[in-house]
C-alpha cells in the first residue's frame, strides 16, 4: 500500500485517540434501547419513545443526525432542521418501534453515508428532508393497518417527496488537526419554488451529573461568546470552541429532563432539554436561557433557499483559538482532506477498475465507518437503578441480562445499524471486522480484542450475544474473523501481527471450552446451540424448550464447531512458528476436529448420522424422551454450514512444526477410524498441501449440486437461506395435535412464531454467503483446477470451484449493479431510487435481500455485514485481473 497522508494517520497510533479521537460516534437512536429502559415490565420500546425523546435526558448515550462526539461520548455535536411546517424540529430520525412496524423496527427517513476516511479526517453524508409537514402520524397509522404478509409503508408513499419538494442536506467534516474540525452543511432546494429552512448546529455535553454518583458530580457549562461562538470547558477534555459563520443567534438550554412534561412535577430549571425545540416552534424565548449558558446550545440559522439552488453553513469546532478569522483557511483544508481521501481510496481500490463497482465499494466502506458508535453500558448499575433518578424506580419484574453483572462497556464499537440496531451484537461485529480490516487493521483488531476482554466475556467463557439477551447463543465465528483480519493485515502491512493472534487465542480458548462444556449435551462432540443466528429457519424455536421434549443435535451447531476447531488449529500453527510450545494446542485442535467429524457420521447406539444418504444433505437430529431419534428433513442453510469447516496445511508449514507433524502422523497411523474421516490427508494437493474438511469429495459434490440448483438454493442474487423446493413442498411436522409448517418465503417472514422480526425462511444474507464464497476458495486452493463441478446445476456448464465461488460473489454484487434494463435489484420496489437523478447513484446496504428478485429488506443502513460486498468486489476484481493477464500470456505464447 502507498504511504498516503491518510495511511500515515492510521499508522500513527492503534487506539481510538489521536486523529480518531473525534468521529461519527453518536447513535442515531438512543431511545427505545435496552440500556435506556427502566420500566418495571421491561418495555424497552415504550419506556422512552420518539415523542418523549426530545424531552427526556438519556442515561447511557446520545443521539442525533449526522453527529460526532469524542471517543467517550462526553461532548456531542449534531444537526437539527425545521421546515417551518412540522410541530417539532427534526433533531433525530423518526421510525417505528418493533411492535409498531409490521416487520419490526423500521426507520422512516431517507439518508445515505457517502464518504469517510478511517480516521474521519473527511466525512460526508446526505439527509433528504421534506418541505411539507413530516408525515409522522400517517406513517404510524398506515403501518399499523398492515400485517406481516404486506410490505412496509414507506415515506415515499406518503407523498412527502412528490414534485421534488424536499431539501438535499449534505453534512461534511474535514479535520484541520486532531482536535480541529471544519464542518459544512449544504442544503439544496430540489423544489421549483423557494422554501424556508431552519438549520440548528447543536453542541451539548452528555449528562453524567444527574444520577447521584460522586465521581460524576461535575457539570460542564457551555458559554456564548460575542454571539458567534460557543465555548465548552470540560474537566476531562479541556477547552473547545464552536465557531459559527453568519449565525442569527445562539440558543442555550440544559441537557436535563423536562420533568413537568413527562412526570407532571416541577422542573428545577425552565431551560430543559427540549428548550431549543420549544423556542423554535413557538417563538417564545422563555424556553432558552437569555444569559447564554447551559449544557446544550445551538446556532440558529433562519434561511430561505431559492428554487433549484443551495445555501451553505460553515462551522469550526476546535481546541485552538481562531478569533481573527476561523474560516480563512476553511476551503483550502476541505479541498486538501477531500484530495487525501481520494488518494487513500485510489490506492485501496487499485484492483477495482469498473467505475460503478468503485462507487458501490466506496459507499459500502463509508457506511462501515459511519456506523461506529460509542457504546456505554454498566449492567450492574443498570440493574440496580441509579442513586438519583427523575422518577420512582420500582425495580424490574424480569431483570434482563441478570447473569451479566460484570459487563461494563464504554468503547467505540461497530454497530449493525445506528438506528435500527444501535446496540451490541457480537456475531455481526465479527463480520464487520473483515471489511474494516481493509480500511484500518488496527481498528479491526481492537474490535476483536475488546469484545473478548474480561469485562465483556462471561467468567464462564461465554461471549455476550446481543443487548436484548446477552445469554443467547450466536455462531462462534470470532476465530474465523480473527484469522481473516490477521491475513488482511499481513497483506496490507507486509507482516503478520502474531502478538495479536496470541492475545486473541487465549480468550478464544476460554470461549471454545465453554462451547464444549455447555453445548455438547451428551458429550459426543455433536453440538446444539439454539438460536445460532438462524432464527425462524427451523420448524422449532431452537432457543426454547422443544414441544416434543428431548433435545436437538444441530447440523449447523456441529458445523460451526468443526469450523471453530479448524480456525483455532490454524491460529495455533501460525503462533507456533514463533512460539513452538503452541504445537501442543495445534495437536489438540487437530484431534478435536477428528472427533467431531466422527460424531457427525454416527450418533449414539442408533448410528444415526447428520448426513442423510437418501437426500445427500445434512439435517438436524431430534432425540425424543422415549429414546427415538429422527432427522428433520428441512433443506435449509443449516445443512450448508458444514461446508465452512475447511482448512489447508501445506508441507512447508508442517516441516516447520515437527512436534505437531509427528503427532498428526501418529494419530493417522494409529487411529485409522479417524484418519478415514477426513479428506485425502495422505494425498498431496495443489502445492503439496493437505486438506482438513468435514466434506469428502463425493459429499461435497452432492452438497454443491443442491446448493447450485436454481430450483433450490441458488438465486439470481446469491444463496437462499431456505430451499425454494419448500415453496411448493412445505415441510410439515406433527406434534401435540398441531401441524408445524415451514414454507419458503423469499422476503419478509410470514410467521411470528419465534417473536420479533424473524425472517430466515428464504432471503439472501451476506454473512453466510460470504462464508460460502470464502470456503469454496479454500477448497480450490487445495484441489486446484482438477476438481470441476457443474454450475448452475443441470446447466451443462462445468467449471472449477474457484470459478463457481466467483460466480456466487458476482450474483451478490449484482444486487447493487444496474442490470440490462438499467435497474438496481436492491431497489426493486422503489422506482424513485432507480430513476430519479437525485437518488439513482446512492446506495443503501440492507440487512437482507429477497431471494427471488434481490429487493433490499430489513434495516436499510446495515452496512455492517452487508458491507462485505466491498470484499467481494475486491475478490472478483483480482480474479478478473488475473484471468485477463493469464489470457494475455496464453495469446503471447
Amino acid at each position: 500500500m502507498k504511504d498516503t497522508a491518510e495511511r500515515k494517520r492510521i499508522h500513527a497510533r492503534a487506539d481510538n485517540k489521536g486523529w480518531k479521537k473525534w468521529g461519527p460516534y453518536l447513535a442515531e437512536r438512543q431511545w427505545g434501547t435496552v440500556r435506556e429502559d427502566y420500566s418495571y415490565w421491561g418495555d424497552s420500546w415504550g419506556f422512552i419513545s420518539h415523542e418523549i425523546s426530545r424531552s427526556y435526558t438519556y442515561r447511557w448515550g446520545e443521539d442525533g443526525i449526522g453527529g460526532i462526539s469524542d471517543n467517550k461520548g462526553h461532548i456531542c455535536m449534531a444537526f437539527a432542521f425545521w421546515n417551518q411546517q412540522d410541530p417539532i424540529i427534526k433533531e433525530r430520525f423518526f421510525g417505528l418501534t418493533g411492535p409498531e412496524g409490521n416487520h419490526g423496527e423500521d426507520v422512516k427517513e431517507i439518508y445515505y453515508y457517502l464518504d469517510s476516511t478511517p480516521t474521519h479526517s473527511y466525512m460526508k453524508m446526505l439527509y433528504k428532508y421534506p418541505q411539507q409537514a413530516f408525515p409522522y402520524a400517517k406513517l404510524a397509522e398506515e403501518n399499523r393497518k398492515r400485517n406481516r404478509l404486506q410490505p412496509e409503508f414507506e415515506i415515499l408513499e406518503t407523498g412527502a417527496f412528490d414534485n421534488n419538494q424536499y431539501f438535499d442536506i449534505f453534512i461534511e467534516y474535514a479535520k484541520a488537526d486532531e482536535n480541529d474540525l471544519l464542518v459544512k452543511i449544504t442544503a439544496h432546494n430540489r423544489y421549483s419554488e423557494e422554501a424556508p429552512l431552519t438549520i440548528l448546529p447543536t453542541l451539548w455535553v452528555r449528562n453524567t451529573w444527574s444520577w447521584g454518583y460522586d465521581q460524576f458530580d461535575y457539570k460542564p457549562i457551555l458559554n456564548g461568546i460575542a454571539n458567534r461562538q460557543i465555548e465548552v470547558n470540560h474537566r476531562l477534555l479541556g477547552k473547545y470552541k464552536l465557531y459559527f459563520e453568519g449565525v442569527d443567534e445562539l440558543l442555550f438550554c440544559e441537557n436535563e429532563t423536562n420533568i413537568e412534561r413527562i412526570f407532571g412535577k416541577p422542573n428545577a430549571s425552565p431551560y430543559t432539554k427540549d428548550g431549543i425545540n420549544n423556542y423554535i416552534v413557538t417563538g417564545k424565548k422563555q424556553f432558552v436561557n437569555p444569559n447564554q449558558i447551559g449544557s446544550k446550545a445551538a446556532g440558529h440559522y433562519n434561511l430561505v433557499v431559492p428554487p433549484q439552488e443551495s445555501v451553505t453553513v460553515r462551522l469550526r469546532f476546535s481546541n485552538q483559538t481562531h478569533n481573527s478569522n476561523p474560516f480563512a483557511d476553511f476551503d483550502e483544508i476541505f479541498a486538501l482532506r477531500k484530495q487525501e481521501a481520494d488518494e487513500f481510496y485510489d490506492d485501496l481500490q487499485q484492483n477495482v477498475k469498473d467505475p460503478e463497482l468503485r462507487t458501490i465499494q466506496r459507499q459500502a466502506f463509508a457506511g462501515m465507518l459511519w456506523n461506529k458508535q460509542f457504546f456505554y453500558y454498566n449492567v450492574n448499575e443498570w440493574l440496580k437503578g441509579d442513586p438519583k433518578m427523575p422518577f420512582d424506580f420500582k425495580g424490574r419484574a424480569y431483570p434482563r441480562n441478570l447473569t451479566w453483572k460484570h459487563m461494563y462497556t464504554a468503547n467505540i464499537l461497530s454497530m449493525p445499524d445506528k438506528w435500527e440496531y444501535p446496540w451490541f451484537a457480537a456475531w455481526d461485529l465479527a463480520f464487520h471486522t473483515v471489511t474494516l480490516a481493509r480500511l484500518d487493521p488496527y481498528f479491526a483488531k481492537r474490535q476483536l480484542a475488546v469484545i473478548l476482554r474480561e469485562y465483556y466475556m462471561h467468567p464462564n467463557g461465554q461471549l455476550p450475544a446481543y443487548e436484548w439477551n446477552f445469554s443467547d447463543v450466536n455462531p462462534p465465528v470470532h476465530a474465523w474473523a480473527t484469522w481473516k483480519v490477521y491475513e488482511i493485515d499481513r497483506e496490507l502491512n507486509g507482516q503478520g501481527d502474531v502478538a495479536f493472534l496470541e492475545r486473541i487465542f487465549h480468550k478464544l480458548l476460554l470461549n471454545f471450552t465453554w462451547w464444549v462444556n455447555r453445548k455438547d449435551a451428551e458429550g459426543n462432540n455433536v453440538f446444539s446451540g439454539g438460536f445460532l443466528g438462524l432464527d425462524n429457519i427451523g420448524v422449532f424455536d431452537r432457543s426454547a424448550e422443544l414441544p416434543t421434549g428431548g433435545y436437538l443435535e444441530q447440523a449447523d451447531g456441529t458445523g460451526w464447531m468443526a469450523m471453530y476447531t479448524l480456525n483455532m488449529l490454524r491460529i495455533s500453527c501460525e503462533i507456533s512458528l514463533v512460539r513452538p510450545v503452541y504445537q501442543d494446542m495445534a495437536s489438540k485442535f487437530f484431534e478435536h476436529f477428528l472427533h467431531i467429524a466422527a460424531a457427525m457420521k454416527s450418533l449414539g447406539d442408533q448410528k444415526i448420522s447428520l448426513w442423510d444418504e437418501e437426500d445427500q444433505f445434512y439435517y438436524d437430529v431430534l432425540h425424543t424422551p422415549d429414546g427415538k431419534s429422527m432427522l428433520l428433513k428441512l433443506r435449509s442453510m443449516v445443512g450448508l454450514i458444514p461446508l465452512f469447516a475447511v482448512e489447508i496445511l501445506d508441507d512447508d508449514l508442517l516441516e516447520k512444526l515437527p512436534d505437531f507433524k509427528r503427532r498428526v502422523e501418529w494419530v493417522l497411523t494409529n487411529r485409522p477410524d479417524l484418519a478415514s474421516l477426513i479428506s485425502r490427508w495422505h494425498e498431496p494437493g495443489k502445492g503439496e498441501s493437505h486438506l482438513l474438511a468435514l466434506l469428502r469429495g463425493h459429499r461435497m459434490k452432492m452438497l454443491l449440486k443442491r446448493m447450485f440448483d436454481e430450483t433450490e438454493f441458488l438465486s439470481k442474487y446469491g444463496i437462499r437461506a431456505l430451499s425454494k423446493y419448500h415453496e411448493a413442498h412445505p415441510y410439515e411436522f406433527f406434534v401435540n395435535g398441531e401441524v408445524l409448517r415451514v414454507k419458503y418465503t423469499p422476503a419478509e417472514s410470514d410467521s411470528s412464531i419465534f417473536g420479533g422480526n424473524s425472517n430466515w425462511r428464504g432471503p439472501i444474507w451476506f454473512p453466510l454467503n460470504f462464508l460460502i464464497v470464502d470456503s469454496l476458495l479454500k477448497f480450490y486452493n487445495y484441489y486446484g483446477d482438477d476438481y470441476e463441478i457443474e454450475y448452475p446445476t443441470n446447466s451443462g456448464n462445468v467449471m472449477t470451484i474457484r470459478d463457481a465461488a466467483i460466480c456466487v460473489a458476482k450474483r451478490l454484487i449484482d444486487i447493487f449493479r444496474r442490470d440490462s434494463a438499467g435497474n438496481i435489484p436492491a431497489f426493486y420496489s422503489q422506482k424513485t431510487f432507480q430513476d430519479d437523478p437525485h437518488f439513482k447513484d446512492l446506495y443503501l446496504f440492507y440487512e437482507y435481500f429477497n431471494g427471488d428478485n434481490g429487493d433490499g429488506l430489513g434495516a436499510a443502513h446495515q452496512t455492517g455485514w452487508t458491507g462485505l460486498v466491498a470484499d467481494l468486489i475486491e475478490y472478483t476484481s483480482v480474479y478478473e485481473d488475473v484471468a485477463e493477464k493469464k489470457t494475455s500470456t496464453e495469446e503471447l505464447l
